[in-house]
This record gives structure tokens, sequence and C-alpha cells, in this order.
């Protein structure tokens, strides 16, 4: 079991340096706490800042070590062959293995704002992908459905490969993973019981595309608090806000011991990976929670 994590980019502060600051804080706690892996998100065109992955992920680097780092990309929002040089410059950055997460993206708005028609969004992810996949390998690409891509090449190629992972669900998508990537990434708002009955799926596909997975992750975002009382007064308090419309299993506040449980019984279930995500805003809070995940990961070693 490797537990990695997703480092908040998504800050309400009058300052913009100040969101950048807590994020580099978080990332210097987390390579204390020797977390398996670095990641963070990607969104666009919205109301409150964010702070954009490529650029941000350059920074945290300076501070994390030598084990996998990388970052979500919404593919159709993205050009493939500038997210390729993008992504080959960072994993030159990073001494360790570098991790896209991608995924298709949901929201109309970010499509819309992107100039993406999001009913192509599944075709494009495809073609993005392939498009990528190619120029890393050191290949010439030509690509004419969606971006009139002609006879483009890259430099620097990736040191060692790119490892990807897709965030899906529905089935068609799980096939889509099995098919085109080295992992999956299962959504964080899922029970217990529909993570194992899409990991099923998963699997199946896999079998059916002869493909052994390298990773098999979940993202929990989680707080894990000082004793009970206080985890439970945390949990209470986000599931009164309906958090991120969440199913209330999926919403992870507890003690060290209550959250290495947890953990525990989804690597029963075969996941190989937790990226956790801090559901506290408060920085104090959100970096006592990874300081613990130290903590975490002594108890499942035992």
């Amino acid at each position: 079991m490797r537990i990695g994590i997703s480092i908040s980019s998504s800050y309400r502060v009058e300052d913009p340096r100040l969101g950048a600051r807590f994020m580099i804080e978080r990332a210097r706690v987390a390579r204390q706490a020797d977390l398996d892996s670095l990641f963070v998100g990607d969104h666009h065109v919205t109301a409150s800042p964010y702070y954009q992955n490529t650029p941000m992920l350059g920074r945290l680097l300076a501070e994390w070590h030598n084990k996998p780092a990388g970052a979500l990309y919404l593919l159709p929002l993205w050009h493939p062959v500038l997210l390729a040089e993008q992504i080959a410059t960072l994993a030159a950055i990073t001494p360790g293995r570098f991790i896209m997460q991608c995924g298709l993206g949901w929201e109309p708005h970010q499509s819309a704002g992107m100039g993406v028609d999001i009913k192509q969004r599944a075709a494009m992810f495809e073609a993005s992908l392939e498009v990528m996949q190619r120029l890393w390998a050191g290949e010439t690409v030509s690509e004419n459905r969606f971006w009139n891509i002609q006879d483009a090449h890259i430099a620097p190629l990736p040191a060692q490969s790119i490892e990807v992972w897709v965030g899906s669900g529905a089935p068609a998508a799980l096939h889509r993973t099995a098919r085109m990537a080295e992992g999956w990434l299962a959504s964080p708002s899922l029970d217990r019981a529909t993570a194992a009955h899409q990991l099923n799926q998963y699997r199946q596909a896999c079998a059916e595309f002869d493909r052994k997975p390298r990773a098999i992750a979940i993202r929990r975002d989680i707080f894990i608090g000082d004793n009970h009382s206080e985890a439970q007064s945390f949990k209470q308090r986000m599931i009164a806000k309906g958090y991120r419309g969440f199913a209330e299993e999926a919403i992870l506040a507890g003690t060290v011991e209550t959250v290495a449980a947890e953990f525990a019984a989804l690597a029963e279930l075969g996941f190989t990976d937790i990226v956790v995500r801090n559901m506290a805003s408060d920085q104090s809070a959100a970096l006592a929670t990874i300081e613990r995940l130290a903590q975490v990961k002594q108890v499942l070693e035992l």
C-alpha cells in the first residue's frame, strides 16, 4: 500500500502569493512524512484562485524527493503537443517517475471557457493521449481531427516512460482505461462497495486486453484528528455541509488508527495506492493531517 497526496490547488486568499506558499509548505511536510507520491490537480476558468498545475508542480518538485510525482490533466482542455512538451520537461526536473493522472472533465463552463465542445471530449481524450504517447516515444506526429497538427516532434524526450493513470468510473471509461493506460484512479466520492464493484469491472477489462496494471489507485479526502472527538466533530460539519456531494462513508475523518484501518480495508479490496487530499482549509489543520500520515504509514507497516 502506497500513500500519496494531491496538494489542494484552490485557496480563498486576498494575497495570491499566500495560496502558493501554502502549497509549498504542504509539499515540504509531505516529504517529511515520507509520503509515496505527490500530485496537483487541474481546473480552469475558476471563480476563486486556482493555482495552475504545470508551473506550480515545477516549484513543488524543489521540495520533493525521488519518489513519484505528477499532475492531473483534463486532456480535452489541452493542446496535446504543448502538454507533451510540458510533461517531458517536468519529467526532466524530477529524479523519480512522472505520473500523469488524466480525465475527461465534466463541467460545461470549463469546456466552454476553453473553447472545447464537451460532446467531443471522449474522442478528444483518446486522440490527445495517443498523440502524447507517440511524441514521448520520439515519433513525428500528425493529427487532423481536432488540432490540425502537422509533423510535430518534441525534445527533450522523457528519460523514463511517463506512467498514465486515468480517472474513470463508467463501464466504457473503465475499458478505455484498461486499453490505454498503466493505472486506474477511482473517484474520491465512492463508498467502499461501489469502489469494489468498479475495481472488479476494471480488472475484467484489463483481462480482456491482457494488461496488468501498474497501479490501482483511489483518492480519499481526509482529516486526521488528534483524538476521536475532534475527528468526529469535523466529520459531522462536513456531512452537514454536504461535502462535495460525497457518500458519507467516503468522508474520511478519524484518528490515526481509524484512518489506517480504512486504508487497510481498501488495500484488502486490491487498491495499491491511496492518494489523499486535505478536507481542512485551515493551513495548520491541513499540515497536522499530513504529519499524522507518517503515523498512519507506521501503523500499516506493523
